[in-house]
């Protein structure tokens, strides 16, 4: 184990490093790095061929823009440079796209393997341990003409939904820097919504792309997890599966890359090569929507976006019902005891840190405080579970994580008849830094679709506004939820949590849900409800357009 002064001069050396690599980057120009800084993913590809654009000239706009953003981990300039001007190149020379994503500068989150680069998740331990190969989905996407030019920012062990560690230092929200950008693939998302990269990649295993996705303004999938292959990225714990999936300015860009990569085989057949499908969607669709997972209160921001969904789609002519998501607290409760089944040996856990690391008897004395004298079953709950496990322990929880699947389809999907779900992402807009360790149990709201691996679209809907979102004046805590306790930390006190007014500005987002191995449909009603909710200030260019209005 390293002491805590050669950690430091490891953190020192790295950090010297990036600031070099900083000194690369040259200067962003208004008038000259604007048009592809603003435009999708699409456009570039298009814009290049037509020979209007080169490779090359839209890096030097992106090298430029991510260089302001400060939420990379590592920069990759000088290799982009080199193979920008290759594409070029073999442009002028053969008039032929290397690829779909030929020319487009591609970042990518901090626990993909690249060769040559670190591969640190924050941790000092995997610092100057350049990896010796690209991980499979890096390499494809290369192979599709994207130039990878940026690794981006993570929690330590990336088990958190903020983004921060010892190493890389603290991401924060482009809206509001006293906010966090979300987490895992924060540094991601921040860099999108600041249009410091044309599109992104990441993993969500809870949340991870969801998350910070409706933090930063931004659009996602979280694919059905056997789409796209996990080989040569950091391992996690298999038992609840990652998926991984683009972070994107528009709905066409994460269609783009579901297009591109959907299908392709690796070296150790772990995922399905089942080729991008398109859809043809019914002219009216059938949306279930709720506004609460059941465990925690909604605040109000967070159900209007929803509502305004909802509104925007029956003007659309869909059929939009409300029901009562049954599984949340389940799904939760089968998560937090997998992932701590080793006793969080394997990796530090975001969900009830302290749990494993007490003493039994001290474990259940503070279990039934919480339960008796705070009312509070939801905390006790969660903390009963996150201690080591038996194998076969393991092995009935792996079981009950496959009812909670069969429950899903029977009490929703079968009953219901439901194209797609329409739920908010979390009960809070965005949280403050260094809060996501005591309010993990926001997680449910996404965790349950890792459980029962549904795709998942994030979509940018509205923003917080102090004049319409505030709370109403005889709300109760534990009322309608389940957590007494942390819901009087949200909502109440001389400085809750929930702060319309403090949060102005900052987008929010909801989750649109299908079923397993339908992600090409849910693309498709993503379109739908992109464009049935009409423009909202968000793509590229939105972020430069509320710096002009901030400054107006």
């Amino acid at each position: 184990m390293r002491s805590a002064e050669q950690r430091n001069g490891i953190i020192t050396s790295k950090r010297n490093a990036r600031d070099k690599a900083l000194g690369f980057a040259s200067p962003y120009l208004v008038n000259d790095h604007d048009a592809y800084t603003e435009a999708t993913a699409s456009e570039i590809v298009q814009r290049i061929a037509k020979e209007e654009w080169t490779s090359s000239q839209v890096l030097e706009a992106y090298i430029a823009r991510s260089a302001m953003a400060q939420a990379e981990a590592n920069f990759l300039y000088e290799d982009a440079r080199k193979r920008a001007k290759e594409l070029d190149a073999e442009f002028a020379t053969t008039k032929t796209l290397w690829g779909p994503f030929h020319g487009v500068p591609f970042s990518v989150k901090d626990n993909y393997q690249i060769e040559g680069y670190d591969a640190t998740t924050g941790l000092t331990a995997w610092a100057n341990n350049p990896g010796k190969k690209d991980a499979c989905l890096v390499a494809q996407l290369r192979a599709a003409g994207a130039i990878i030019f940026v690794k981006t920012n993570v929690p330590q062990t990336m088990f958190a939904f903020e983004c921060s560690n010892p190493l890389w230092g603290r991401t924060t929200n482009p809206w509001n820097n006293k906010y966090t950008c979300g987490g895992s693939s924060g540094g991601e998302a921040a860099l999108l919504a600041m249009d410091g990269s044309a599109i992104g990649v990441g993993s969500d295993v809870g949340g991870s792309l969801r998350i910070p996705t409706s933090y930063c303004g931004i659009y996602s999938l979280k694919p059905t997890a056997e789409r796209i292959s996990s080989v040569g990225i950091r391992p996690g714990f298999e038992a609840v599966r990652t998926s991984h999936g683009p972070l994107a300015r528009s709905v066409q860009d994460c269609e783009l890359f579901c297009k591109t990569i959907f299908g392709q085989k690796d070296s150790s057949h772990q995922n399905i090569p089942m080729p991008y499908q398109a859809v043809e969607l019914p002219s009216k669709l059938r949306f279930g929507y709720y506004l609460s997972d059941g465990m925690i209160e909604t605040s109000p921001v967070c159900k209007r976006v929803v509502l305004e969904t909802v509104s925007a789609l029956r003007k659309q002519g869909h059929e939009c019902i409300e029901f009562t998501s049954p599984l949340n607290r389940a799904a939760m409760e089968v998560f937090v005891a997998l992932a701590s089944s080793d006793g969080y040996k394997k990796m530090l856990l975001f969900l009830v840190t302290l749990g494993p690391r007490l003493p039994s008897f001290v474990r259940k004395l503070a279990c039934w405080i919480a339960k008796t004298f705070l009312g509070d079953s939801l905390f006790s709950q969660l903390f009963s579970l996150a201690r080591e496990k038996s194998v076969t322990e393991f092995t009935d929880l792996t079981d009950q994580r496959n009812e909670i699947t069969a429950a899903w389809y029977e009490q929703i999907w079968d009953k219901y008849g439901f194209d797609g779900i329409i739920a908010p992402v979390q009960s809070l807009p965005v949280i403050p830094h260094g809060s996501s360790a005591y309010l993990s149990p926001l997680a449910a709201a996404t965790i349950i679709y890792n459980i029962v691996d549904s795709p998942v679209g994030i979509i940018p809907v509205t923003r917080v506004n102090p004049d319409t979102d505030q709370l109403s004046t005889d709300f109760v805590p534990g009322a309608s939820g389940q957590s007494k306790v942390l819901e009087s930390r949200m909502y109440l006190g001389k400085n809750p949590i929930y702060d319309p007014k403090a949060m102005e500005g900052i987008p929010v987002g909801v989750q649109l849900v299908g079923k397993k191995w339908e992600d090409e449909k849910v693309l498709a009603m993503m379109h739908v409800v992109d464009e049935a909710l009409g423009p909202r200030g968000f793509g590229p260019g939105s972020w430069k357009q509320r710096e002009k209005d901030s400054d107006s």
